[in-house]
């Protein structure tokens, strides 16, 4: 089983959507934890219902520090920073091979009910072909 790092700066949305959709669609085959450079101290309640929306079991995330895993040896490291944005992705050192998945960050999306939804499950789909095309 290969151990998967999802990172992104504040380990509230996107890599826990990952690391959730990794953890189901590629069980058996890879083991995923999220975290974030700047965690925001907070999961979006949103994720949450993202991903139970889709099927998907979230689990118990709970957004943390890389500095949590920095002992740890990964075989995968990847980000979903959304370079477009002008967000910067954290960098994690070791030994270990890196993807970048660019995903617009749902957390900063205003608007309706509809309007957010929408933009969590943009980010979900986005993630979710990445994952099946990429590790699957």
């Amino acid at each position: 089983m290969k151990n998967i790092l999802v990172l992104c700066t504040g380990n509230s949305c996107r890599s826990v959507m990952a690391e959730a959709l990794i953890n189901q669609l590629g069980a058996g085959l890879y083991k995923a934890v999220s975290a974030g450079s700047k965690p925001a101290g907070y999961v979006h309640p949103k994720s949450i219902e993202t991903l139970q929306r889709h099927g998907v079991a979230a689990g118990a995330p709970r957004s943390k520090s890389w500095d949590e895993f920095e002992s740890t040896d990964f075989d995968l490291v990847v980000t979903v920073c959304d370079a477009a944005a002008s967000e910067s992705c954290p960098l994690f050192l070791g030994r270990h091979e890196k993807l970048h998945w660019a995903t617009p960050d749902p957390a900063y999306v205003t608007g309706s009910e509809d309007e957010i939804n929408a933009a969590f499950d943009e980010a979900f789909n986005m993630l979710k072909t990445r994952i099946e095309s990429e590790l699957l």
